[in-house]
């Protein structure tokens, strides 16, 4: 876990009063861990931010929401809580019931609602991840599922185009595998419901498709901007991700605005069907996986 001090620091407020920053915890998505996260981490860092970076089990929706809760509990004062990817779909349900989550931020990541899952969002809404992904079966301390990797051939052009191939080849060989149930069990709550929310849409996302991102952003009222990146922004922008962030920081308790339609409500303007693929397309469809290990670019 990259981890400073749990605590939010005091500073001072425009009108002289004291108030106190919140602590930004940043989740990160299937196939990383929290180094991903680097470049983000310095620039709030040196904006007086306290951030921590857990590490995702990526062991299941229930298990991982769960684990980002319980570190939630151990804050004192404030958070702003963001989600890559999949790390989205955790911070929905992590953030439920806790008050001192006082705002959402998603970066190119799914944002199920109550009943949905990774797999359903990605059936509605398909992506070129079906084609990069590679099933293999675990077991681990009397537990066995199913993992699934990244094929190494197609990690740079479906999920971090706009990084060096020399950087995306370290990735491919360091990534962190994701058990299928991460996208399989069904969202039990949605925290953005009523928790102001942030969006950062990734144009150039093969992993997520960009509608799926629009369509759930949207619906949930979020405050949206889109920008030219692959999946993983954070890496290959981490001023811009910073910048939403910091947004979502300085508004504290802002009124969200209404939300559109949820629940089994279909944007159809955006929403494609899909048909005739086998469970195992329709769990990587659901694209939720961020690429990295020990990777990021010097902040400037």
């Amino acid at each position: 876990m990259a981890l400073c001090t749990a605590l939010a620091a005091p500073v001072a407020a425009d009108d002289g009063t004291s108030t106190t920053k919140p602590t930004i915890v940043l989740v990160h998505g299937a196939f990383a861990d929290a180094s991903s996260w680097n470049g983000v981490v310095e620039r709030l860092e040196r904006r007086g931010y306290t951030v921590i970076a857990p590490a995702n089990p990526l062991r299941g929706l229930y298990n991982d929401s769960a684990y980002i809760a319980s570190v939630l509990e151990s804050i004192k004062g404030p958070i702003v809580l963001a989600g890559h990817s999949y790390g989205g779909a955790l911070i929905s349900s992590a953030a439920e019931g806790n008050r001192q989550v006082k705002s959402l931020v998603y970066i190119s990541a799914l944002m199920p609602d109550v009943d949905e899952s990774g797999m359903s969002l990605g059936a509605r809404f398909p992506s070129e991840l079906g084609t990069a992904t590679k099933s293999v079966p675990y077991r681990a301390g009397g537990v066995s599922g199913t993992d699934l990797y990244l094929k190494p051939d197609k990690l740079h052009q479906v999920f971090a185009a706009d990084l060096p191939e020399s950087t995306t080849r370290v990735m491919a060989v360091t990534q962190r595998p994701v058990a299928t149930t991460a996208f399989s069990e069904k969202a039990k709550v949605a925290a953005w419901k009523h928790l102001p929310s942030w969006f950062l849409v990734a144009k150039q996302d093969k992993t997520i498709n960009p509608d799926q991102e629009r369509f759930e952003a949207k619906r949930a009222g979020s405050h949206t901007v889109e920008i030219d990146s692959s999946h993983v922004a954070m890496i290959a922008h981490p001023g811009a991700v910073t910048d939403l962030i910091l947004k979502a920081a300085a508004a504290g308790d802002s009124t969200r605005p209404a939300l559109a339609g949820t629940g089994s409500t279909h944007d159809t303007g955006t929403e494609t069907a899909l048909t005739g693929l086998a469970a195992a397309s329709l769990i990587a469809g659901a694209g939720a996986f961020l690429l990295s290990r020990r990777l990021s670019r010097p902040a400037p």
